[in-house]
Protein backbone atom coordinates (compact mmCIF):
# COMPACT_ATOMS: atom_id res chain seq x y z
CA UNK A 1 0.00 0.00 0.00
CA UNK A 2 2.95 2.52 0.37
CA UNK A 3 2.63 5.60 2.05
CA UNK A 4 -0.75 6.62 3.96
CA UNK A 5 -2.96 8.49 1.29
CA UNK A 6 -3.12 12.71 2.40
CA UNK A 7 -6.03 14.99 1.28
CA UNK A 8 -5.13 18.26 3.15
CA UNK A 9 -3.62 21.05 1.12
CA UNK A 10 -4.05 19.10 -2.13
CA UNK A 11 -6.26 19.39 -5.17
CA UNK A 12 -8.52 16.93 -6.44
CA UNK A 13 -10.26 16.94 -10.09
CA UNK A 14 -13.86 16.01 -9.85
CA UNK A 15 -16.20 15.67 -12.81
CA UNK A 16 -19.96 15.33 -13.12
CA UNK A 17 -19.92 18.15 -9.54
CA UNK A 18 -23.00 19.69 -9.66
CA UNK A 19 -25.05 17.13 -7.77
CA UNK A 20 -25.36 13.14 -6.44
CA UNK A 21 -22.26 11.40 -6.26
CA UNK A 22 -20.21 13.89 -7.75
CA UNK A 23 -21.09 16.65 -5.17
CA UNK A 24 -21.18 13.90 -2.36
CA UNK A 25 -17.42 14.05 -3.30
CA UNK A 26 -16.46 17.27 -3.64
CA UNK A 27 -18.37 17.33 -0.10
CA UNK A 28 -16.10 14.51 1.63
CA UNK A 29 -12.89 15.91 0.16
CA UNK A 30 -13.16 19.11 1.29
CA UNK A 31 -14.20 17.62 4.76
CA UNK A 32 -10.57 16.41 4.70
CA UNK A 33 -9.22 19.52 3.87
CA UNK A 34 -9.02 18.66 0.10
CA UNK A 35 -9.04 21.59 -2.41
CA UNK A 36 -11.36 20.79 -5.46
CA UNK A 37 -11.75 21.68 -9.01
CA UNK A 38 -15.07 20.82 -9.42
CA UNK A 39 -16.57 20.74 -13.30
CA UNK A 40 -19.85 20.16 -15.06
CA UNK A 41 -22.32 21.75 -16.87
CA UNK A 42 -24.39 23.97 -14.41
CA UNK A 43 -22.17 26.94 -13.73
CA UNK A 44 -24.73 28.40 -11.28
CA UNK A 45 -24.28 24.76 -9.19
CA UNK A 46 -20.97 24.64 -9.50
CA UNK A 47 -20.68 28.51 -8.24
CA UNK A 48 -22.62 27.76 -5.52
CA UNK A 49 -21.38 24.71 -4.46
CA UNK A 50 -17.71 25.91 -4.35
CA UNK A 51 -18.94 29.06 -2.11
CA UNK A 52 -20.18 26.31 0.27
CA UNK A 53 -17.21 24.70 0.32
CA UNK A 54 -15.02 27.76 1.20
CA UNK A 55 -17.25 28.85 3.68
CA UNK A 56 -17.75 25.92 5.76
CA UNK A 57 -14.60 24.02 5.01
CA UNK A 58 -11.96 26.76 4.64
CA UNK A 59 -10.48 25.09 1.09
CA UNK A 60 -9.57 26.26 -1.80
CA UNK A 61 -11.52 25.79 -4.85
CA UNK A 62 -11.82 26.42 -9.05
CA UNK A 63 -15.08 26.30 -11.04
CA UNK A 64 -14.46 24.56 -14.59
CA UNK A 65 -18.04 25.02 -16.21
CA UNK A 66 -17.34 21.76 -19.22
CA UNK A 67 -19.91 19.77 -21.46
CA UNK A 68 -17.54 16.82 -22.11
CA UNK A 69 -19.40 15.44 -24.74
CA UNK A 70 -18.15 18.10 -26.69
CA UNK A 71 -14.61 17.50 -29.16
CA UNK A 72 -11.84 18.26 -27.15
CA UNK A 73 -13.82 19.06 -23.77
CA UNK A 74 -11.35 16.81 -21.75
CA UNK A 75 -8.16 18.37 -22.91
CA UNK A 76 -9.29 21.66 -22.15
CA UNK A 77 -10.66 20.91 -18.34
CA UNK A 78 -7.33 19.17 -17.70
CA UNK A 79 -5.34 22.14 -19.09
CA UNK A 80 -7.76 24.63 -16.80
CA UNK A 81 -7.58 22.69 -13.40
CA UNK A 82 -3.94 22.07 -13.59
CA UNK A 83 -3.38 25.47 -14.75
CA UNK A 84 -0.74 26.50 -11.49
CA UNK A 85 -2.06 23.54 -9.55
CA UNK A 86 -0.94 20.06 -9.16
CA UNK A 87 -3.85 17.69 -9.25
CA UNK A 88 -3.33 14.58 -7.22
CA UNK A 89 -6.88 12.78 -7.21
CA UNK A 90 -9.09 12.30 -10.28
CA UNK A 91 -12.32 11.77 -9.72
CA UNK A 92 -14.28 10.42 -12.90
CA UNK A 93 -17.93 10.80 -12.14
CA UNK A 94 -19.32 12.30 -14.77
CA UNK A 95 -21.88 10.08 -16.53
CA UNK A 96 -25.50 9.72 -17.93
CA UNK A 97 -27.81 6.83 -18.92
CA UNK A 98 -30.90 6.36 -21.82
CA UNK A 99 -33.77 3.86 -20.85
CA UNK A 100 -35.45 2.59 -24.03
CA UNK A 101 -35.03 0.48 -27.03
CA UNK A 102 -31.61 1.13 -28.79
CA UNK A 103 -33.30 1.69 -32.68
CA UNK A 104 -35.79 4.23 -30.69
CA UNK A 105 -33.58 6.39 -29.28
CA UNK A 106 -31.50 8.94 -31.32
CA UNK A 107 -28.13 7.83 -31.93
CA UNK A 108 -26.94 11.19 -31.55
CA UNK A 109 -27.81 10.97 -28.30
CA UNK A 110 -26.08 7.74 -27.63
CA UNK A 111 -22.75 8.67 -29.23
CA UNK A 112 -22.70 11.89 -26.45
CA UNK A 113 -23.03 9.30 -24.23
CA UNK A 114 -19.98 7.33 -24.91
CA UNK A 115 -18.01 10.35 -25.03
CA UNK A 116 -19.10 11.38 -21.70
CA UNK A 117 -19.26 7.94 -20.23
CA UNK A 118 -16.14 6.77 -21.72
CA UNK A 119 -14.15 8.91 -24.09
CA UNK A 120 -13.93 11.41 -21.64
CA UNK A 121 -12.89 9.39 -18.55
CA UNK A 122 -10.11 7.60 -20.93
CA UNK A 123 -8.73 10.70 -21.98
CA UNK A 124 -8.58 12.74 -18.65
CA UNK A 125 -6.91 9.44 -17.12
CA UNK A 126 -4.81 9.30 -19.36
CA UNK A 127 -3.43 13.42 -18.73
CA UNK A 128 -3.60 11.62 -15.18
CA UNK A 129 -1.43 9.32 -15.43
CA UNK A 130 1.07 11.14 -17.62
CA UNK A 131 1.23 14.00 -14.98
CA UNK A 132 1.52 11.33 -12.03
CA UNK A 133 3.44 8.49 -12.50
CA UNK A 134 6.59 10.91 -12.93
CA UNK A 135 5.97 12.06 -8.86
CA UNK A 136 5.16 8.73 -8.11
CA UNK A 137 2.19 9.39 -6.59
CA UNK A 138 -1.59 10.46 -7.04
CA UNK A 139 -4.75 8.68 -7.49
CA UNK A 140 -7.99 7.98 -9.89
CA UNK A 141 -10.89 7.29 -8.75
CA UNK A 142 -13.20 5.58 -12.14
CA UNK A 143 -17.21 6.10 -11.30
CA UNK A 144 -18.73 2.67 -13.47
CA UNK A 145 -21.68 0.82 -12.21
CA UNK A 146 -22.67 -2.67 -11.71
CA UNK A 147 -24.44 -2.33 -14.96
CA UNK A 148 -21.06 -2.85 -16.51
CA UNK A 149 -20.93 -6.52 -15.33
CA UNK A 150 -23.97 -7.75 -17.54
CA UNK A 151 -25.61 -6.65 -20.50
CA UNK A 152 -28.96 -4.73 -20.35
CA UNK A 153 -31.81 -4.36 -22.31
CA UNK A 154 -33.51 -1.80 -22.86
CA UNK A 155 -30.07 0.59 -21.42
CA UNK A 156 -28.12 -1.07 -23.44
CA UNK A 157 -25.37 1.73 -24.20
CA UNK A 158 -25.44 2.31 -20.97
CA UNK A 159 -24.21 -0.60 -19.65
CA UNK A 160 -21.94 -1.46 -22.68
CA UNK A 161 -20.58 1.82 -21.70
CA UNK A 162 -19.58 0.93 -17.97
CA UNK A 163 -18.29 -2.10 -19.18
CA UNK A 164 -15.65 -0.22 -21.04
CA UNK A 165 -15.05 1.67 -17.91
CA UNK A 166 -14.73 -1.56 -15.39
CA UNK A 167 -11.96 -3.08 -17.63
CA UNK A 168 -9.98 0.14 -18.26
CA UNK A 169 -9.93 0.67 -14.95
CA UNK A 170 -8.79 -2.41 -13.47
CA UNK A 171 -6.38 -2.56 -15.60
CA UNK A 172 -4.86 0.65 -15.02
CA UNK A 173 -4.72 0.09 -11.43
CA UNK A 174 -2.54 -3.34 -12.54
CA UNK A 175 -0.58 -0.98 -14.76
CA UNK A 176 0.14 1.16 -12.14
CA UNK A 177 0.19 -0.55 -9.20
CA UNK A 178 4.30 -0.31 -8.71
CA UNK A 179 4.26 3.14 -9.65
CA UNK A 180 2.85 4.88 -6.93
CA UNK A 181 -0.66 5.56 -8.16
CA UNK A 182 -3.87 4.30 -6.46
CA UNK A 183 -7.06 3.48 -8.93
CA UNK A 184 -10.30 2.81 -7.72
CA UNK A 185 -13.02 1.45 -10.11
CA UNK A 186 -16.23 2.14 -8.27
CA UNK A 187 -19.14 0.22 -9.08
CA UNK A 188 -22.45 1.85 -7.22
CA UNK A 189 -26.13 -0.03 -7.92
CA UNK A 190 -28.65 1.98 -7.20
CA UNK A 191 -28.21 5.28 -5.91
CA UNK A 192 -30.88 7.73 -4.49
CA UNK A 193 -29.58 10.76 -6.68
CA UNK A 194 -30.72 12.60 -10.10
CA UNK A 195 -29.39 9.59 -12.47
CA UNK A 196 -32.78 7.71 -12.09
CA UNK A 197 -34.66 10.58 -13.52
CA UNK A 198 -32.66 11.61 -16.23
CA UNK A 199 -32.18 8.09 -17.61
CA UNK A 200 -35.98 7.13 -17.35
CA UNK A 201 -34.83 4.26 -14.50
CA UNK A 202 -37.16 4.88 -11.33
CA UNK A 203 -38.44 2.30 -9.29
CA UNK A 204 -42.32 2.45 -8.39
CA UNK A 205 -40.52 1.70 -4.57
CA UNK A 206 -36.63 1.58 -3.33
CA UNK A 207 -35.01 -1.04 -5.47
CA UNK A 208 -32.74 -4.08 -3.45
CA UNK A 209 -29.51 -2.75 -2.68
CA UNK A 210 -30.46 1.02 -2.51
CA UNK A 211 -27.48 3.01 -1.51
CA UNK A 212 -26.87 6.94 -0.52
CA UNK A 213 -24.50 9.27 -2.34
CA UNK A 214 -22.28 9.46 0.95
CA UNK A 215 -22.12 5.63 1.15
CA UNK A 216 -20.57 4.87 -2.02
CA UNK A 217 -18.30 8.14 -1.56
CA UNK A 218 -17.02 6.78 2.17
CA UNK A 219 -16.35 3.15 0.26
CA UNK A 220 -14.70 5.08 -2.43
CA UNK A 221 -12.44 6.45 -0.54
CA UNK A 222 -12.06 3.86 1.93
CA UNK A 223 -10.58 2.04 -0.94
CA UNK A 224 -8.19 4.42 -2.36
CA UNK A 225 -6.74 5.09 1.58
CA UNK A 226 -5.80 0.90 1.24
CA UNK A 227 -4.24 1.52 -2.06
CA UNK A 228 -6.50 1.31 -4.39
CA UNK A 229 -8.85 -1.76 -5.60
CA UNK A 230 -12.35 -2.56 -7.29
CA UNK A 231 -15.47 -1.59 -4.82
CA UNK A 232 -19.06 -2.16 -5.24
CA UNK A 233 -20.69 -1.07 -2.64
CA UNK A 234 -23.65 -2.97 -0.50
CA UNK A 235 -23.67 -6.67 0.39
CA UNK A 236 -26.58 -7.25 -1.96
CA UNK A 237 -24.59 -5.25 -4.56
CA UNK A 238 -21.96 -7.29 -4.60
CA UNK A 239 -23.75 -10.73 -4.28
CA UNK A 240 -25.68 -9.80 -8.17
CA UNK A 241 -22.21 -8.79 -9.76
CA UNK A 242 -21.52 -12.36 -9.17
CA UNK A 243 -24.32 -13.96 -9.71
CA UNK A 244 -24.15 -12.44 -13.03
CA UNK A 245 -20.86 -13.40 -13.76
CA UNK A 246 -21.68 -16.88 -13.37
CA UNK A 247 -25.13 -17.62 -14.36
CA UNK A 248 -26.08 -18.58 -17.91
CA UNK A 249 -25.55 -15.71 -19.93
CA UNK A 250 -28.54 -15.81 -21.42
CA UNK A 251 -30.49 -15.95 -18.44
CA UNK A 252 -29.16 -13.01 -16.97
CA UNK A 253 -30.15 -11.42 -20.03
CA UNK A 254 -33.78 -12.18 -20.08
CA UNK A 255 -33.95 -11.15 -16.17
CA UNK A 256 -32.48 -7.63 -17.06
CA UNK A 257 -35.03 -7.28 -19.78
CA UNK A 258 -38.02 -8.49 -17.66
CA UNK A 259 -36.51 -6.45 -14.64
CA UNK A 260 -35.80 -2.98 -17.07
CA UNK A 261 -39.74 -3.46 -18.57
CA UNK A 262 -40.95 -3.27 -14.04
CA UNK A 263 -39.41 0.11 -14.01
CA UNK A 264 -41.12 3.02 -14.99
Amino acid sequence: MGAAWEYRGRWALVTGASSGIGEEFVRALARRGMNVVLAARREDRLRALADALRTGFGVETAVVPVDLAKPGAAGVLWLEASDGRVIHLLVNNAGFGLKGRFDELPAERQAEMVKVNCTAPLELAHFAVRDMRPRHEGGIINVASIAGYQPIPLLATYAASKAFVIALSEALAEENRDAGLRVVTLNPGPVATEFQEVAGTVFGSDPPGLRTPGQVVSAALAALEAGGRTVTPGFINRVSTLVVRVAPRGIVVRTAKTIMKKMR
